[in-house]
């Protein structure tokens, strides 16, 4: 049976594609001056792409100075004024429901995009922030984040294994060589992050954040250490439990299902990957109270989160549709987490280009099994995701984001590494 996805996704009027949507619709009437007009200074406005710009009747109504890398269709006047309220908001939801056409590569449409609208939107200005105040995120309170978490990753096991690497580690994979292929550029991170975190036989360590439950499998097998992994996903705990016990693991890792903020104990290591980007900037003081009352002297923490190079809100659609309660930090509000409590910062690691790879293989992964998607949700489904990974390519790919493994310590600890030999050390 066929899950109504798109209303979990919050698209208007549900998400099956009608004939008007995909084509235009009659009752628009004909494109008068003024809809080219306001179709032209949209362009000019947003930084002048070298994207042509198409109105409902078929004739262009902007033409980039430079060689267009693609031209966006416009397939009814609803489309043109949603894009006059919010362009960040408004183009993820049009495309999505096929009010919005691309023809050419949709990457290398919003690769260009990206670079000419970033730097008319510096921070402070009033178009950032009417942007920001119209897009407020969702709150990431405890309950708040059960539900944003169960947007997201409880959309079912059988989606994410059609196209994630055969453990499904849902972020930024490390590519050792340009032939590398996914599943080994996964498993490279995960030893990436093992070795950063010096572990060894014995040791205990805490996962916040845990995914599929992959990392915290792969730190018991690989270097012997005992792991409580924490995550309030139902569908990913479940899945994680059955891994365990498959794999003969259940004694060396625990897979708890609750907040980070619930997180007791003592332990030689705290890992977090892939989960600051949801926990909200109001909370990374108590995220650090949590990580200073169980990490001991000695021990060593990694966190690994998508970034920015300046604060900025999320993508407004990317946080309502596909990430609620997101928001990307920058280093500077990441050290929210580590100066009220004198964490020393041992190393600091960009991986945007990583992560641009990444998307990439996931959406060649994810276009070869589109029929099978719009089968389990529908169309607009499998558009909005499609936008969601284009999207990402894009955005690392021209520095909109980033992708920070930030690896820290006690300050009073002496035992730190003088090198990163470790680090580079084999498999």
């Amino acid at each position: 049976m066929k899950r109504n996805e798109s209303n979990w996704l919050g698209l208007p009027g549900g998400g099956e594609l009608s004939s008007s949507e995909t084509q235009g619709s009659a009752s628009e009437g004909p494109v008068t001056a003024t809809d080219r007009w306001i179709a032209n200074r949209l362009m000019t406005l947003n930084g002048s792409a070298p994207v042509s710009l198409a109105l409902w009747d078929g004739e262009t109504a902007y033409e980039p100075d430079a060689s267009p890398v693609a031209k966006v269709i416009l397939r009814d006047r609803r489309a043109l004024y949603g894009l006059l309220l919010s362009p960040h908001f408004y183009f993820g939801d049009s495309y999505s429901t096929g009010r919005i056409e691309v023809e050419g590569d949709l990457v290398e449409c919003l690769k260009a995009t990206y670079r000419a609208v970033e730097p008319k939107t510096p921070p402070g200005s009033v178009k950032r922030e009417i942007r920001n105040w119209l897009h407020r995120p969702r709150g990431t309170g405890i309950e708040s984040a059960r539900d944003n978490i169960h947007h997201h990753y409880d959309l079912g096991n059988e989606f994410y294994r059609l196209w994630l690497d055969d453990r499904l580690v849902y972020t930024c994979a490390y590519y050792e060589s340009l032939d590398a292929t996914l599943e080994q550029a996964q498993n490279a991170k995960l030893h990436h992050v093992c070795r950063k975190l010096q572990l060894k036989p014995g040791q205990e360590v805490v996962e916040a954040g845990c995914g599929w439950g992959t990392l915290a499998l792969h730190m018991a097998r690989h270097y012997g250490v005992r792991v409580w992994a924490f995550n309030i996903s139902s569908e990913q705990i479940r899945y994680a439990r059955e891994q365990a016990r498959a794999q003969g693991l259940e004694d060396q890792v625990e897979f708890v299902e609750d907040d980070y903020r619930n997180i007791g104990g003592q332990c030689d290591a705290f890992v977090s990957v892939g989960m600051l980007e949801h926990v909200g900037l109001e909370n990374y003081e108590a995220l650090g109270a949590v990580i200073r009352r169980t990490l001991k002297i000695g021990g060593r923490g990694l966190i690994h989160s998508i970034g920015r190079n300046r604060p900025a809100p999320n993508n407004p659609w990317i946080e309502r549709r596909i990430f609620p309660g997101s928001r990307p930090p920058s280093l500077s509000e990441m050290m929210r987490i580590f100066e009220p409590y004198s964490f020393s910062i041992l190393d600091v690691e960009n991986l945007r280009l990583h992560y641009e790879r990444t998307c990439s293989d996931w959406l060649k992964r994810f276009d070869q099994v589109e029929d099978q998607v719009e089968q389990m949700y529908d169309a607009a489904f499998v558009r909005a995701w499609r936008l969601y990974l284009a999207g990402s390519i894009a955005a690392f790919a021209t520095g909109s984001l980033q992708l920070f493994q930030v690896v820290f310590a006690h300050a009073e600890d002496n035992t730190v590494p003088l090198t990163r030999r470790h680090v580079y050390a084999d498999t």
